[in-house]
Formats: C-alpha cells, structure tokens, sequence
C-alpha cells in the first residue's frame, strides 16, 4: 500500500463516476481529521460537477485542499492537471506539499529555471509555462484540469498577459480561479463560460476561519516587538518593502532575546545537516539560531525553504521579510507587523493598495493553532519620536515651549491610524487586463498545426482588451510577423507546397523550454552571426551579449561601478590631480562594458529597422563574463563587491544568463569553448544551490543521501555531470595558475585553501625554479583555457579524480603539469571541487 493516502484512494479504473470519487475524496479529508468550510465542500462540489470554479475566500480558508480535490478527481480519469502560480518559491513549495499527497512519481515542476518530471500527471509552474502551452497548442494543450493560484496576478503590469493567455485558448479544460483578493468576478464567470462551454461559478466568502485584530502602534519598533513576544503573539511576521531593510532589522533584533535556552536548542538540534556554506550563510544561521528568520527574495532559495520549515515547526519568534510573503507561501505566523503603510511601486512611493494590504495581512492568524490573529501597524518614525519627547516633556510647559518636533523626512508619504483603518474595510480594485504582443508569443502561436496567422488573429480578438486596443495589438503582431520573417525566422510556405492549413514554416526547433520572450532576443541571435568564431575573446562576447539582453541587476552593477571610481580616484590622487578635475572624471565613469561600442552600434542598425523595438534598450554589462574570465566562483564574487545580503540577485542573474545561452542562443554558434563556459555556469548554478532537487530526491526515497548516490542521474550534486564538474575543476585550476604566472606564491597557496598542506609558498616557489629558467611564463589565454590540456582520470573506486594539467607557455612547450586530486564526496558536501596538489614538475 501506498504511503500517500490520496493514491490509496484512486479507483483502479478510470471509469468512476463523479459520485463515487467524491466520496473517496470526502473519505480522505474525514480520515484527516478535517471539516470543510462551507465555501470549501461548495466549491468542491461545483468542480466534480465539472463546472468552472472562481474561487474567492480569505487566506487560510483552504483554498488548496480545493485544489488538491481537482487534482485527484484528474489523476482518477488518467487525465493531466496543471497548477499555476506567481512566483517560483510557490510554485516549489506546492511542488513538495503535492509530491508528499501523490506521490514523486506523479508530480513535476517547470519554472523556466528549474525543470523535474515535466511529464508527470500533475505539473507545478510558473504562470508563464502554462501561457506557452495555451500558446503552442491552443485547444489541444495537454492539460484537461488548470488551477491559476493567486490569480490577481491577471492585473500585474509585467506578467499579467500570462495569466490572461490559459483563457483564451484552453476551450476544452476545467479551470479553477483562486485568490483571496480578486474583487469583482463577474466577467470572469462569463468568459470562462464562453470560452469552454460550460457552466462557471463564483464562491466568494468575506468570513476568515481566523478572524484579524487589528491595532496601531505608536511605539518604536524593537518595543512593540517585545510586547508582541510577551503576550504570546509569535510568531511575527515583520514586513519591509525593501531587502536590505528585512536584513537589517534581523540584525538590529539580535540584540533582544526572543527564545528560552530550550527554545534556542530546539532549532539547533533541527539545523544539524544543514549547510550554510554561501558567504551570507553564517549570518543566516547566527539568526535562526536566534529565533529570528529572514525570508526575501535576495536569500539563496535553500535558505527562505529553511525558514519555512522552521516557521512551520513553531521554532521562530520573528521572521523578518518583504512583502512577498504575502503571495501564498507557507509560512504560518500569528502576527504581522506592518513597519509602514507606503511602498515604492516601481515609479513613485505611494499609499498600499487595497489588494496589497490585505494579501499582507491575510498571512496572520494559523488555522488550527489560533483563534484570532493580529495585524498591527507602525506609526511614522518621526510621529514615533515626537511622542516620545512629548511624553517626557509631558507636566513641563517650558520644555513642551522649547521642543523642536522632527519633521516627515522629504519625499516622505505618509499615513495615519485613519489610513489604517480605510485599508482594513477597502475592498481590492478592478482586475485590469494586461494582454500585450511579443515575438515570443508570435513564435509560439505561429508553431501550431494548420493556419497559425489565423490563430494570431483569433487570440488578439478574443483578449480583454478594449476595440482600441485590439488594433494597435494587431499593428504590433503584424509588425512583428515582418520581423521573423525578415530574420527568416519564420517561411511563408508556397501555395503549391503547403500541406491542408499550414501556411508557415518555422526555421527554428522550439523545444519545451525554448525562450525568445525577451524583446531583444532577435537583436541577439543577428548579433551572434557579426561575432568571429576563431576570436580569443568569442566564447565570452557570447556571454556579453547574452548578458545584454537582460535586465540591469542594478545593485551588482552600482556596487561594479562604486569599485570602478574607488580604483579611478585612487590612481588620479597618486597623479597628482587636482580634487575639481577628478570629481569631473568619476561622472564620466560607468561600470564595466565588454564590446561597448559594437553593441550600441549593432543595436542602433537594429533598432532603426524594426519600430516593434519600441522604448526597450540594450543593456550591456559584465558580471557573468566577469566571473568567467577571472576565474571568480560565487563566492568570490559575493565577497568581492560585498553582496552578502543579496545573494539571491546574483544568484538569479546566472540562472537567467544560463536560461539564454542553453535556450536562445542556437547550438551552431556553440563552439567547444562556449559548451565548456555553459558547462561551467551550471555547475555554479548546481553547486550554490540544490535545495529543489536535494527535497525532491529525499520524497523519492526518505533514506537517500546526495554523497551515497552519486552515480544516479538524477542525484543533484556538482559531481553528477562530467562536463559540469571538469569546467568547475579548471576554473579552480587556474585561480590557482593565475597566482603561479604572476609567481604570487603566497596567493597560489590560498586558492589550495584548506588542503594546501604540506606545500607553502617557499616550497611551491623553489618547484617552479626550473621552469622559469626555461620558461618564460605561464599563459592563461583563450588557447590555455582548451580543454585539451587538461586530462581527467577517475579513481577504480569513482571516490577520486586525477586531473593533469598542462602549463601552456609563451614558446609553445607545453612540456610541464600540474598534478592534482578531487575527492568527489568533499565537492559534494563543499558545493565546490577543491584541490589537492600533488605534484608540479615536467610531463612524464
């Protein structure tokens, strides 16, 4: 018998009828120990009637036990269901929450970046995944049952075409609806009805199993904290609106004491294993440790899933954190604490939206551990502060004569209890439509069997847009179409050779994942044939442009630019210059731009013969490349521009880099250098963090561990992947070489680190002696970098490898190496290949 109740209860034919699977289902939340709320058992019986289902009730009402029902009445017909949400760190933890009900096997996840078990009855992803498949298939998309989580999202201006896409074109699904904030439904209800044929309802329900309480501070942050702890009301969610805020309030907390010494052991003992091995980890673990959690975006994800998982244990007191726990992710809290009531939304700060207010604050009060929740809300600093002068002035009139009150500080938004009290009762706004044309979206629509310009056309008249809107849509798509064609992306096959429909013929292979959804991937794929193939620098100008087509990591690049002055001032002090002249000169400076003027120059003849490009710009850059070319590993990169407390940015910049050069850039272009320098980034990516995969492994089998299997294919460790593993091994490399060439000796040692032992620089200094009385230098260039010099030779045992590697020289002689090992279960738990070096001397 089965583990995961829910498959216990599947029938063993397909054939069941609605009644019957309903009450297996019942069945299983009886077992459970559960009691539907009436929205839920109506909502639940609306769906195995096969009728569309907008589902409206607050957060915590149960909204996906509802789904889960829809996913087993699925996965009883043999059919497919899909679940769909905002962001990946949902769409991860329903993953998990959907393997420990159904079982590994039949559940997948695709987020763009990380993809398992696509092919499984059940798939987790990302809103844009689902648009894809209603793109390229239409009616015919594999999906009988779509669940749209958080579906609010329809109005975010950036992704809400996503969420529009699945209904316009999915005719011959069930969709379920869900949110805590969707405001009016209606039109809703009549579109799905429209577009599937059958009937649609709304469950709307205002009624929270745990109702809010709701309070005003007026007291400073630290000390309303303190009575929130005193008085049983943790744990607390502490909301800011920017990252480094969330990161230095946990710091600031650090200060109190939230936890017993039980408490504190508690989490101890449920952080052994657990690795904290990025630059910003040990940090991380001083607060956890603390009972204090931090949860933002600019975490690495395996740090935000640890914080989940301790939260749901009841093991942390304060969690410090973004808004972005709003968006439906299992962090169960009692109450959240607002530090204000504005935010910056992207063009100015203004006053919290309805709907954002009450996704917020929806977060507080735990089905089944309390009957109440709290939501209390800061007043201004400089209220806070001027309260407190006048309560210590208060009786003194001469003092409260003389005292100066602080003012808002400029550019300040403010808001007050009567603010407060407006949000509490405001229901959410209009959902607006955001459906936009891409050549991404072209591209996947023109794929489709038969007339693909029809199906164009059918989309763009059949979104929600206004008659106004739906011309200029239709002006975009053609002018569009005239792109790809130009490009020869896309053939118009001749009338005598079409076959039926099929008007069209697409020049490229578009794979599962296949991306040229960014404006600008057509600009890149015309670039890469201008680049020379047999140039030193071509596997990196790749990257750059790669790079160029994304957007600005703006943190990382004000902290390249911050270096770039810092270095430029210091070079004109020891000029002599004078402090006017060099000011001028550093508002000059940028940071760094590998073929400036080649891409500026390129885009602009681009840009001037295709109008779609619109107001997007080319945004060159350097940080992947930057890494690449200096040998730099994550962690070096953390440290070097000191982005300990958003090492999710970086983190996510790789990825989507990665994401381009495996699925934009066409593999004629990928020479052995560039397959190498992507072999490369991944390995970055996998040994950072595997926390996805590592979860999904131990679902699979509760005994597996990463080090005792690291032969299994799916096992995810750095070592799996030979290819991976070598590029992460020679990077390691020549960090190391990079110090011999300059005969930094002391340098060379410390890129050994720990298993430098027993060579010190003295030693490593007198070894290399001989070779430069021959030899006039080690070269690191493009041709050094070919991976012809370097020979691998795993151990008999698979526990080590012997990697040899030639010292390229200015003559030509090649006639020395460097002997290393890698113990493979020392990479595994390090998240890095480490070296130990043998032996450097001529080649045998």
């Amino acid at each position: 018998m089965s583990s995961h109740p829910l498959l216990n209860r599947l029938p063993t034919t397909p054939d069941c009828t609605n009644d019957e699977l309903l009450g297996r289902f019942l069945d299983y939340v009886t077992e459970r120990g559960l009691e539907l709320y009436p929205a839920q058992e109506e909502a639940i019986l609306e769906l195995f009637e096969e009728k569309n289902v907008i589902l409206n009730t607050p957060t915590g009402s149960g909204k996906s036990l509802v789904a889960t029902a829809l996913h087993f009445r699925s996965l009883a017909r043999r059919h497919r269901s899909i679940y769909t949400c905002p962001i990946k760190a949902l769409v991860n933890e329903k993953f998990l929450a959907l393997c420990r009900d159904f079982g590994p096997e039949n559940v997948g996840m695709a987020t763009g970046d990380a993809t398992v078990n696509r092919d499984a009855p059940i798939l987790c992803c990302t809103a844009e995944i689902l648009a894809n498949y209603a793109l390229r298939e239409g009616e015919k998309a594999p999906f009988t049952e779509v669940i749209m989580d958080e579906f609010h999202y329809y109005s975010d201006h950036e992704r809400g075409v996503a969420w529009q896409v699945p209904l316009l074109t999915m005719r011959k699904s069930q969709f379920l609806l869900i949110s805590a904030t969707l405001g009016s439904t209606d039109f809703f209800q009549r579109e799905l009805t429209k577009l599937t044929g059958q009937e649609s309802v709304i469950i709307s329900s205002q009624t929270r199993p745990v109702p809010l309480e709701f309070s005003y501070a007026e007291t400073s942050v630290d000390v309303t904290l303190q009575d929130l702890v005193a008085e049983n009301k943790t744990p607390v969610y502490l909301v800011h609106f920017t990252q480094n805020e969330a990161a230095q309030a946990a710091q600031d907390l650090m200060s109190l004491n939230f936890c017993s010494q039980a408490e504190k052991g508690s989490i101890k003992e449920m952080l052994v294993g657990e690795k904290f091995t990025s630059p910003y980890g040990k940090e991380v673990k001083k607060y956890l440790q603390h009972g204090v959690g931090i949860h933002h975006a600019g975490l690495l994800p395996k740090y935000r899933m640890l914080v989940e998982k301790l939260a749901q244990r009841g093991l942390l007191k304060v969690i410090c954190g973004t808004d972005t726990l709003g968006v439906g992710v299992n962090v169960p809290i009692r109450t959240v604490l607002l530090t204000r009531l504005s935010k910056y939304g992207g063009q100015k700060v203004a006053t919290l939206s309805a709907r954002d207010f009450h996704q917020i604050t929806g977060r507080a009060g735990r089905r089944g551990y309390d009957d109440i929740g709290f939501v209390v809300a800061q007043a201004p600093e400089h209220i806070i502060e001027n309260a407190k002068m006048e309560a210590k002035a208060a009786g003194d009139a001469k003092k409260l004569r003389k005292m100066v009150k602080k003012k808002a500080p400029e550019g300040f938004v403010g808001w007050n209890a009567d603010t407060f009290k407006k949000l509490q009762s405001a229901a959410p706004e209009p959902l607006v439509s955001r459906f936009q044309v891409s050549h991404g979206m072209m591209l996947q629509v023109l794929s489709r069997e038969g007339d693909g310009c029809a199906a164009m056309r059918q989309l763009i008249q059949d979104s929600h847009e206004s008659a106004a809107a739906k011309k200029q849509h239709e002006k975009r798509a053609w002018q569009l179409f005239r792109a790809l064609v130009e490009r020869k992306i896309i053939s118009i096959i001749p009338p005598k050779e079409r076959q039926g429909s099929q008007k069209l013929k697409l020049n490229v292979e578009l794979q599962d994942d296949f991306s040229l959804n960014h404006t600008l991937s057509l600009y890149l794929i015309d670039a890469l044939k201008l680049i020379d193939p047999n140039s030193a620098t071509y596997a990196a100008d790749i990257l750059t442009l790669c790079e160029s087509i994304l957007e600005n990591p703006d943190l990382i690049l004000r902290r390249q630019l911050s270096q770039v002055k810092d270095e430029a001032m210091a070079a004109m002090k020891e000029e002599g210059i004078p402090y006017e002249e060099r000011i001028a000169r550093l508002e000059e400076l940028e940071y760094p731009k590998p073929c400036r003027d080649f891409i500026y120059s390129t885009f602009n003849e681009f840009a001037a013969l295709h109008p779609w490009v619109g107001q997007e710009n080319i945004r060159p850059k350097s940080i992947v490349r930057e890494m690449f070319e200096n040998f730099r590993s994550f962690t070096d990169y953390i440290h070097d521009y000191e982005l300990h407390r958003t090492e999710g940015v970086l983190l996510r910049h790789l990825s989507s880099v990665h994401k381009v050069l495996s699925q934009t850039v066409p593999e004629s272009f990928k020479t052995e250098p560039v397959q190498e320098m992507e072999a490369w980034l991944a390995g970055v990516l996998r040994g950072t963090d595997s926390s996805l995969l590592d979860e999904w492994e131990r679902l699979r089998n509760p005994d597996w561990q990463p080090e005792e299997k690291p032969e299994e294919e799916e096992a995810p460790d750095i070592t799996r992947n030979k290819r991976e593993f070598t590029a992460l091994i020679r990077t390691e490399i020549f960090r190391f070489l990079r110090s011999l060439s300059q005969e930094n000796y002391p340098a060379a040692i410390a890129a050994l680190g720990t298993h430098a032992a027993p060579w010190t620089a003295d030693t490593l200094a007198a070894t290399l002696d001989p070779y430069y009385t021959d030899h006039d230098r080690i070269l690191l260039d493009n041709e050094a970098r070919n991976g012809r010099y370097t020979f691998v030779e795993p151990s008999e045992d698979q526990k080590t490898w012997k990697v040899s590697q030639v010292l390229v020289d200015l003559d030509g002689l090649n006639d020395w190496q460097a002997i290393f090992t890698v113990d493979l279960a020392q990479a595994r738990e390090d998240g890095k290949p480490t070296l130990r070096l043998e032996s450097v001397g001529p080649v045998a």
